[in-house]
């Protein structure tokens, strides 16, 4: 561990819009002492009193809890309220196995444009008589437009109304073993829906942490109740946006917007595990052309890890130069690892690069670092 002074840099910059949205649990935030902040035009908790490193380890050591309610929450129905028919639709616009995704199952894909560039990332469950979307927050309305637009025959439902939290950390599974039995019981990317005590819930083991946990979702009405409930647990206390944040890096895990965009391609963004074997091969799915030719060529350009060398983290948009001289790419996410106890960074560089040492040009000054492989901090998802 670091030391408890070293706070981690965050990748999300505050926004300033004329109207935030509030999240259901805004009331229990402020009661908590979080610090809120605008993002994806919501105002949010980015930390609570302990600060985003305590926050951050005691994910690690044990579990905390994530309000995520901003994201979109999206259920899709074919005709005839078919999930089969609402996979094969779906995969018109995502390169994901969608239609072998069996009920009680979880998939991560890709939304993606003509050109191959990813418009968002997406979580797609089954839950047998629907498949459920999880969206970013700043792409949740465009996801909704191009389901509806790519997508006609298929009925699409907004979830407004339902809250998001994460349950994350290795304490997890116990912690939630005496009020859902049917949670623990899940495989990692499992989906059920139960109660969790008496509230009733979708719950997926899942998370964007790299520990073992759960995403629920729970009508608005019951938010505040289930948050209440878990946080009485042993071991668990609320974290915010900084240590979800600095977690999901250390874990390797892009964040769209920083990591990916609609300039960037599952193979430049070394995402190709998401694209179906037989997706690949059927390639018609929007953006294959463009895919298709990157996996058989090569992109210009890949996303990497990157250690710079001593205490001072690389900020998002640092330019990364080769040993040469030349420009060779940028840094988009990059925070000091309390895990590790050093700087941790992802970016893209050109491919001539990618196995070489680099220099990071921090305040005109051109600092050495090494390119390594992620996720920085080993995953402990269940097996």
């Amino acid at each position: 561990m670091s030391d408890l002074n070293e706070e981690p840099v965050l990748n999300i910059e505050p926004e300033t819009p004329e109207t935030l949205r509030t999240v259901p649990l805004d009331a229990l935030h402020r009661r908590l002492g979080a610090r809120m902040v605008p993002f994806a035009n919501y105002d949010m908790p980015v930390q609570y009193g302990p600060g985003v490193l305590a926050e951050h380890i005691h994910t690690r050591t044990h579990a905390s809890l994530f309000d995520v309610s901003h994201m979109g929450q999206l259920s899709l129905h074919g005709p005839g309220l078919s999930t089969t028919a609402a996979a094969a639709a779906l995969e018109r616009i995502v390169p994901g196995d969608i239609q072998a995704l069996k009920p009680g199952q979880q998939r991560y894909t890709l939304l993606l444009n003509e050109a191959g560039g990813i418009l968002d990332d997406l979580m797609v469950a089954n839950y047998g008589d629907r498949l459920v979307i999880v969206a970013n927050a700043s792409r949740k309305e465009m996801d909704a437009h191009t389901l509806m637009e790519h997508l006609p025959e298929v009925e699409l439902l907004q979830h407004p109304a339902r809250a998001l939290l994460a349950l994350q950390g290795p304490a997890a599974a116990a912690i939630m073993a005496p009020l859902c039995p049917a949670a623990t019981a899940l495989p990692f990317m499992g989906v059920v829906e139960a109660n969790i005590g008496t509230i009733p819930a979708w719950i997926t083991r899942s998370g964007y942490t790299g520990e073992d946990g759960f995403e629920i979702s729970v009508a608005n009405d019951h938010a505040e109740a289930l948050a209440d409930l878990l946080l009485a647990q042993p071991n668990v206390l609320p974290a915010g946006l900084g240590a979800r944040d600095s977690l999901r890096l250390e874990a390797g895990l892009c964040l769209y917007g920083n990591d990916i965009d609609e300039l960037t391609t599952p193979v430049e963004a070394g995402l190709t595990w998401a694209i179906g074997k037989r997706r690949r091969t059927e390639a018609n799915f929007i953006g294959a052309g463009p895919i298709l030719d990157q996996l058989a060529h090569g992109p210009t350009r890949l996303r990497v890890g990157i250690r710079p060398e001593g205490r001072a983290p690389a900020r998002a948009g640092t330019q990364i130069v080769a040993p040469d001289g030349t420009a060779a790419g940028s840094i988009t996410s990059g925070t000091f690892s309390p895990t590790l106890g050093a700087p941790i960074a992802m970016g893209y560089v050109r491919k001539d690069v990618v196995a070489g040492p680099l220099l990071l040009r921090v305040r005109e000054k051109l600092l050495p670092a090494t390119v390594v492989p992620m996720p920085f901090v080993p995953h402990r998802y269940i097996k």
